[in-house]
């Protein structure tokens, strides 16, 4: 048997146990695989993630009162239920009548959002008949129902306008204003001169306090009475 010679058995052992060195192009093709599939995986978690929470809220939603959220713009679109009127003498609550006058409520909404009822004055304020707030002195504007307002006990009060319901002039006010009037007392005869949109459930001795104040002889307040603020509440 031929002898290897140690020479040739030397360089035959260092091929055996050297390590294969990888190229650099390798190890980037490598990296560039391990990048695309961990970027794979993540996108499809996403995406069957965000899936799964859509077809959840879509299955809330179908069934009513579930969701919080669509309650509350459900109740928006309906427009708001109550407004508080802040007023020098304090607060008075009204519950509006969304259904029964919803072109005269969103008038009313669209105002209090401008705060256009802020700093307005209670301009005549006629005992056992009504208060009248406006930013226009026009005192013919009430004076003229006076002699009806002194005669309310005989009113049939079955009628629209009980006490303490809340109103607007039927009448187009210069400037595109809007008034307020809340009746004191059962006051039909007013049907064909105010738009009644609401009705004061909280603050009637607020309302009755204002009728009491002292006024001139065109019943003008001897001492201002002002609304400091309108405010609007939603469905919730």
């Amino acid at each position: 048997m031929a002898k290897i010679k140690p020479q040739a058995l030397l360089l035959q052992s260092k091929k055996k146990k050297g390590p294969s060195r990888i190229s650099v192009p390798t190890i980037m093709l490598y990296g560039l695989v391990i990048a695309v599939t961990v970027f794979f995986l993540f996108a499809t978690y996403r995406h069957w993630s965000r899936r799964s929470m859509i077809q959840t809220h879509g299955d809330l939603s179908t069934t009513e009162g579930e969701n919080p959220f669509i309650e509350h713009k459900r109740s928006d679109v309906d427009g708001p239920k109550y407004a508080f009127i802040t007023t020098s003498k304090g607060l008075i609550t009204v519950e509006l009548y969304k259904d029964g006058s919803p072109d005269i409520v969103d008038d009313f909404v669209a105002f209090c959002q401008k705060g256009h009822f802020k700093g307005m004055h209670f301009s005549r304020v006629i005992k056992h008949f009504v208060i009248h707030g406006s930013k226009i002195d026009k005192p013919e504007a009430t004076e003229n129902w006076t002699s009806r307002g002194k005669h309310y006990s005989r009113l049939d009060t079955s009628l629209k306008h009980e006490a303490f319901m809340l109103g607007t002039s039927k009448t187009k006010h210069e400037g595109g204003g809007f008034d307020l009037f809340i009746t004191t007392a059962p006051i039909p005869d007013l049907n064909d001169k105010i738009n009644v949109f609401g009705r004061v459930i909280k603050g009637e001795d607020i309302v009755q306090e204002i009728e009491e104040v002292d006024t001139d002889d065109h019943y003008r307040p001897k001492t201002p009475v002002q609304i400091n603020e309108v405010t609007l509440k939603y469905n919730t």
